[in-house]
């Protein structure tokens, strides 16, 4: 049956994370204060979630996310699924993924549907970003996120 612990649809560290996301709901839910609080509380849950994280993950979030305050400030950051995401009215635009999340081989700049990247009938919505990344691919990054919040 699915949802269960015996179930092989979902590995432990997705059931971990769908359970990291309906706890972040509920905060977000609960979080007493102005608007303005409850952004700086979600913020500084990104910088938490982002400190945790194993290196080389740490340094390639930290690099996203001052890529997207520079580059996006009207964005707020949350947590999404357990992993810093940037939003725009609540609504999900793009995150961040470690590799030690999933045990993947890269991390991952992910877009969601808010992110106004459509060109013609197929475009990507994710990038494997590895250790190396340099300085052209966080210029490349900046524009994604430009055309991303149109």
């Amino acid at each position: 049956m699915a949802g269960t612990t015996t179930d092989p649809t979902f590995s432990d560290d997705e059931r971990a994370a769908m359970r990291e996301h309906a706890a972040e709901v509920q905060r977000s839910r609960s979080t007493k204060g102005t608007r303005a609080e409850k952004a700086a509380a979600a913020a500084q849950a990104v910088r938490d979630a982002i400190a945790g994280m194993p290196e080389p993950d740490r340094a390639l979030a930290e690099r996203i996310s001052r890529i997207a305050l520079e580059t996006a400030p009207g964005l707020t950051s949350k947590l999404w699924y357990g992993m810093p995401a940037w939003a725009e009215d609540g609504k999900v635009v793009f995150f961040f993924q470690g590799a030690a999340k999933f045990g993947a081989r890269y991390a991952t700049l992910g877009f969601q549907d808010p992110a106004a990247l459509d060109d013609g009938s197929m475009w990507p919505t994710a990038y494997a970003i590895t250790p190396a990344f340099s300085d052209d691919d966080a210029t490349r990054v900046a524009a994604l996120i430009r055309r991303a919040v149109g």
